[in-house]
């Protein structure tokens, strides 16, 4: 490898990466980023643990070159909150214990977050078919439908994207 640098936006910060070309965006935010939300498990991009957002949109980390997100606005789980008050859905998440060891929970988070922006009043059996790309392990699936409701149901039709 060289010393090629690259900036990468994550969670409305530039950060400069050196050698970061042909590395997993996973691996970057880890190991130069310490951010430790985004989770290695399925390393196929099947289970959802290593979710970020990328332009608003879901994306597996663990299948992303760095050099790919360079550009876009990469927004992780710790992105999320404002000072101490969590994001409305990590709040949701909290509120109804929809997590048990809580492995999954970040790409839980961010998944729906990008699925309330594409569809705010997303209907029960929709939300099911668009999480079955995040596992559980623990099986917290009715807490988690639970919070997602719960999120989705508090949140003004009319509010711009969280």
């Amino acid at each position: 490898m060289g010393d090629e640098r690259m900036t990468l936006h994550v969670n409305g910060q530039d950060y400069t990466i050196a050698d970061a070309g042909v590395r997993l965006l996973l691996r970057v935010l880890r190991d130069d980023l310490g951010l430790m939300g985004a989770r290695e498990a399925c390393g196929i991009g099947v289970c959802g643990t290593c979710s970020v957002l990328v332009d608003g949109r879901v994306m597996s980390s663990c299948l992303m070159l760095a050099a790919q997100a360079a550009g876009h606005q990469i927004t992780t789980v710790e992105g999320l909150a404002e000072g101490e008050a969590l994001h409305p859905v990590q709040q949701a998440y909290l509120d109804h214990f929809a997590f048990q060891c809580a492995y999954c929970t970040p790409g839980f988070i961010l998944s729906t977050i990008a699925m309330l922006n594409e569809d705010p009043s997303i209907e029960d059996e929709a939300i099911r078919g668009y999480l079955a790309g995040n596992l559980c392990r623990c099986g917290s699936y009715l807490n988690i439908l639970r919070a997602v409701k719960a999120a989705r149901d508090s949140r003004p039709q009319t509010q711009e994207a969280l």
